[in-house]
Parts: structure tokens; C-alpha cells; sequence
């Protein structure tokens, strides 16, 4: 007796099947009317299989009631298709199935997008039938993607001897980082838990604790503004910690993983081989690319050029230099040959977004033209051209500002001149390492030194250079991954000495008591013998992402939020009512100016 729904799936069937009675069972794809023919291609999360009805058959009226993404099953036999009906992009493509019983298992509305044919459609709409999206063949498979490379991960990092482990969701609020997503309880009247924004603490106790290698595919929570390449409300990550370990230990422990995986599902993309991650410093990173997270793809290298300006030459960048200010060099070979709109078009670009303006010089045949060298004179303008490696046909643009401005344009022009000039590398996965990041920075607004990055990181030194140098001059033992200029995640080894700990937060401005306050838990802790630890989180969704050739992370979440960190097809976040309101103690206070809502809506808890 034949299954109730299938006896083989949709992408199945081949050419040793013909003959064969067969039941199959998923989704009408597409239909084909062709008068007294009718074509269907069923689809379930296996494949497709073309099904073929005559008007003389009992199925023919049943199938030609359904529409598009009705569930269907049909009982039939297997044919092989005539040598011209083939279809060679298909796994099922040399067969059919005559069906002679078709049961309609559920009906299917009219669609308010399309499955087939993968349309762009709006967000909002794809966003509020996700279901329906997930249907869609890239969608569908960016997430069977996305599961395989988890399980790989999870194989890779235990290969590695480290265990995993579960840590909490509910949790105490950190003053640290982003804004936290706030849970009121209920038991305990007017205080609140604090959905993590990384298990970072918790990982910490279980060195403490001698778990010595830990992992976990970990969700975080951040109440943070959405991008491209970060989800808002939620993302998980590859949380590890590792126990006894220098900074060169995590790196040889997590670049096998990294490396694999992206070997793993690259369809034969060059990906930097384990051992092979180059180690670029903050500082070097910011002159040469920028920023701290560069495309290794783009060959441009940016280079300081602010002692040919100085003193003379070129007015505007000398009065730039004088007043405490840095001339960047972004080169572009063969930009010579272009036209002088591709160099003001440059120009324009970089005032729209929000620059002073982006120099340049042009070369041609040898010459060099433009303000710039006219202005600098033939003999400074040839030396510069020299010092850059220029050759008769190539261009250069200039950055000129206070250097964290210049360096954020010359970071932003030098991925633009790459791309405008067609250098960045296709087919390839280049990973590196950003490290010796300064543990400290000065904040112009509040006029105080602050952590810059990771509080809980060692710094380089120890408590010898804490007590010793000028914080600005302190290094951390931090470091970021970062692959085709996304930045995969942040690490370090941690600061696990008290006496360290207090240090480097007084110079901060933060007192003992405060550390034993806000980190109660992790201080504590590391007062009963903490051993020298490290890790890393790479992120799952930014991984995924790399590796399906999405621009957006939205299309490789399963059931993502719009950028308002809205859920359409839930409808949340939504009110609640007022007896869920007074059992928690919460009453709502309205924002100012905010419309009136329905009081019977809004009462206050008895």
C-alpha cells in the first residue's frame, strides 16, 4: 500500500524510475495550459518535478482548478520525456509524471507576491508573508546554507576540543555597549532582566570555572539601529573562550575553523589558507586602508603625503597642515587615460558625502595636470610623484583634514577608485587580522580618556604599563577579524587580574567601586584564581552572507525584522493589556507629544 502523501520527494526522480507508479506531494510552482495538456511543476524543499495532464484524464479537472502554491498531492506514472522536452537545468529533467489521481490538500489564496520567477519585490511585503518569501528559491536555499554552514562550524570547533555550552538569556543589564532590550520581572517589582548583548561575562566564569575551551552558536540581543550588514534586535554568533592562551593561540585555533568553512562552501573561491592571515596594526591599517577593516581585494594603498604639502606649494592643504591637520595619497593606476569628468565626478561624489572635497592630480603621457600641480610647481609635483610609485598614465587623489576625517575619506575613495577602476579582486575570500588596538582614547566631547574598544581586554604591559605610560600610547591585546573589508567579529585576551582591572578602569575615571558594581559577578570571580584567557565571536549571519553573495543580512535570516526592528508578519513589538501590565508593576508613560491613545487602553497597575 502506497505512503498517504509521497513515495519519493520532488527532486527525486530519474530516468531508472520510468515505469513506475509513483505519489508525490508539495506545491503547484508553475502551470502550463496548453488546451487539452496541462503542464505542473510540483515543487517541495527537495526539487521540482514536471507533472503532465490530458483533458481525458480524471486528474486534468482538479489540477486545473488550482492555483499557483495550492498543496497538492498526485498519485502517476513515470515517463520519459521526448528528447526535446528535456530540460538539462533540471535534477528531474528527463522525466515526467503522467498523473491519474490528483487530491488538492490545501488551497492556496491569491498570491500577494510571487514565488516563481524570484521578482524583487518590496520589503514590507516580503517582510509580512515571509512565509511565502521562504518559498522562493534563493531565499530558500541562502537559509539551507546558512544551516550547513552552522554544522560545520559546530564539527570544526569541537574537532578543535572545545566544548559547547548554554549560557543564560536572562541576565543582569551592563552599563557597557549598546542599549539593552529590558524584560521586567515580576516577582521582583520595579527591577528588570537584561536580554544579553553577548554572553562575554558568562564566558569569562566558565574559564574561571576550568571548562578551558568553550563555544556556543550564541543569540545576542542589541536595541541598535539596523544596516546592511547588521540585523536589528537580534543576531547570533560563534562565541568561543579559550583558557591558558596567548593571542597566537586563539589565532591558530580559530583560523582552521574560519578558513575551512569558507573552503567548505566557497564553489571554488580562493579563500586565505589557516596560518596565512596576515596581522595589520590599528595604526597601519587606518594609514594604509582608512579604516579598520579593509578589503585585502583592493590593491590601492593609501599613503601620507603631508610633508610634500607642507609649507608652501599648494595653499589650501598647507593652511590645512599648519593648522594640525594631514594630507592622505589615494592612488589609481591608469586613471591618467580617463577623461577629467571621471576626476571631477570624484570630487563631487566625496562633497555628497559630506567631505570637503577630494584633490587630485591626473598624468598623462608622462604630464601631470590639474590645480593641484599647477599650483605645487613641476620639480615638488615630480618628487611626490616619484615618492607615490606613480607611472605616465596613472592618477592620484588627495585627502586633506584633521586625520581621523582625512583617513575616513581616503578609506571611503580608496574603495570607490577600486571599484570605479574595476581592481577589486572577483572569486576570492581574503581574511586578516586587525591588532594593537589602542586601549585607550580621548573624548573630544567629554574632554576625558576613555576605553576605546573593550574594557575587559589585558593591555600589552600589563600593570607596568598602566602605571608607567601615557594611556594614549597603551596597546590592548584586541584583535578583529575581518574578511573582504567586513569585520567578523572582535577578541582579545582578557584582563583576569583584579589589581589590572581596578587600574585601568581608574584611568578612565571609573572608581573601584564602581568596577565592583557594574561587574560584580566577573570581579568576584577573578578574586578565587582566574586563569589567562581569550576568545573571539565571530558573527553566524555576517558568515553567511560572505559566502551566499548577499549585499543585505536581511536574506539570510530566517524570519528577520524591517529596519524600524519591526516584526510584520507578528506584528510586534505590540501592546499588551492592562492586566499583563499591572501583574508586572508597568505603567505607560506616553512621550511627549505623542497622540492621546483609548484610556481604557492604558490603566494604570492597581
Amino acid at each position: 500500500m502506497m505512503h498517504a502523501y509521497r513515495t519519493h520527494k520532488c527532486g527525486e526522480l530519474r530516468e531508472s524510475h520510468v515505469g513506475e507508479r509513483v505519489k508525490l506531494s508539495g506545491w503547484v510552482h508553475r502551470k502550463r495550459d496548453h488546451g487539452n495538456l496541462l503542464f505542473v511543476d510540483l515543487r517541495d524543499h527537495y526539487g521540482l518535478t514536471q507533472i503532465v495532464s490530458d483533458s481525458s484524464d480524471e486528474a486534468f479537472k482538479a489540477i486545473e482548478g488550482v492555483r499557483a502554491e495550492s498543496v497538492i498531492t498526485v498519485e502517476g506514472e513515470i515517463v520519459r520525456r521526448g528528447s526535446d522536452a528535456v530540460n538539462p537545468n533540471l535534477a528531474t529533467g528527463q522525466i515526467e509524471v503522467h498523473a491519474t489521481k490528483v487530491t488538492v490538500q490545501s488551497h492556496a489564496l491569491e498570491l500577494p507576491l510571487p514565488v516563481a520567477g524570484e521578482a524583487d519585490y518590496p520589503e514590507d511585503i516580503r517582510l509580512r508573508y515571509r512565509y511565502l518569501d521562504l518559498r522562493r528559491e534563493r531565499i530558500h536555499k541562502n537559509i539551507m546554507l546558512r544551516s550547513a554552514v552552522i554544522a560545520s562550524i559546530r564539527s570544526r570547533m569541537i574537532g578543535q576540543g572545545f566544548t559547547e555550552f548554554q549560557t543564560p538569556i536572562l541576565t543582569a543589564s551592563s552599563p557597557e555597549g549598546a542599549r539593552d532590550y529590558l524584560v521586567p520581572s515580576r516577582v521582583h517589582p520595579g527591577k528588570f532582566y537584561a536580554l544579553p548583548q553577548a554572553p562575554q561575562m558568562f564566558k569569562q566564569l566558565l574559564m574561571v570555572a576550568g571548562f578551558d575551551r568553550y563555544f556556543q552558536i550564541a543569540p545576542c540581543f542589541r536595541d541598535e539601529d539596523a544596516r546592511a550588514d547588521r540585523s536589528p534586535g537580534e543576531f547570533y554568533q560563534l562565541d568561543f573562550e579559550m583558557s591558558f592562551v596567548t593571542q597566537e593561540d586563539v589565532f591558530q585555533a580559530i583560523e582552521p575553523v574560519l578558513a575551512g568553512v569558507f573552503e567548505e562552501f566557497a564553489a571554488g573561491k580562493f579563500v586565505t589558507a589557516a596560518g596565512d592571515f596576515p596581522r595589520i596594526p590599528y595604526r597601519e591599517s587606518m594609514l594604509k586602508y582608512g579604516n579598520d577593516k579593509p578589503d585585502l581585494r583592493n590593491p590601492l594603498v593609501i599613503s601620507d603625503v603631508t610633508d610634500h604639502f607642507r609649507g608652501g606649494g599648494f595653499g589650501l592643504f598647507a593652511k590645512i597642515i599648519e593648522g594640525g591637520g594631514i594630507v592622505r595619497a589615494i592612488p589609481a593606476p591608469g586613471a591618467g587615460t580617463r577623461a577629467r569628468s571621471f576626476f571631477d565626478g570624484m570630487n563631487d561624489w566625496a562633497r555628497g558625502e559630506g567631505f570637503a572635497g577630494l584633490g587630485y592630480i591626473n598624468i598623462k603621457n608622462g604630464e601631470a595636470g590639474g590645480p593641484i600641480a599647477k599650483n605645487l610647481g613641476e620639480e615638488a609635483t615630480a618628487k611626490l610623484i616619484a615618492a607615490l610609485g606613480l607611472g605616465p598614465d596613472d592618477g592620484v587623489f588627495f585627502a586633506a583634514g584633521k586625520e581621523g576625517q582625512a583617513a575616513r575619506l581616503a578609506g571611503v575613495a580608496r574603495t570607490r577608485v577600486g571599484e570605479e577602476l574595476g581592481l577589486i579582486e572577483e572569486g576570492a575570500f581574503r581574511f586578516c587580522w586587525i591588532v594593537d588596538f589602542p586601549m585607550y582614547e580621548y573624548d573630544e566631547e567629554t574632554k576625558k580618556v576613555d576605553f576605546s574598544h573593550n574594557p575587559f581586554s589585558m593591555p600589552q604591559g600589563e600593570l607596568e604599563a598602566l602605571e608607567s605610560k601615557d594611556p594614549l600610547d597603551i596597546l590592548a591585546f584586541q584583535y578583529d577579524i575581518v574578511c573582504n573589508g567586513v569585520e567578523l567579529s572582535s577578541g582579545a585576551i582578557r584582563n583576569h587580574r583584579p589589581d589590572i582591572m581596578y587600574k585601568a578602569f581608574e584611568i578612565a575615571g571609573y572608581s573601584q567601586e564602581d568596577v565592583d558594581t557594574n561587574f560584580s559577578g566577573m570581579i568576584n570571580a577573578f578574586k578565587f584564581g582566574a586563569p589567562p584567557h581569550g576568545g573571539s565571536a565571530p558573527g553566524i549571519d555576517r558568515i553567511v552572507m560572505l559566502l551566499a553573495g548577499e549585499p543585505n543580512i536581511r536574506e539570510v535570516v530566517l524570519f528577520p525584522m524591517n529596519q524600524r526592528a519591526e516584526d510584520l508578519m507578528m506584528g510586534a513589538p505590540s501592546e499588551v493589556s492592562a492586566r499583563q501590565l499591572r501583574e508586572l508593576n508597568i505603567r505607560i508613560v506616553e512621550p511627549a507629544g505623542a497622540a492621546k491613545k483609548d484610556p481604557a487602553k492604558i490603566v494604570a497597575p492597581e
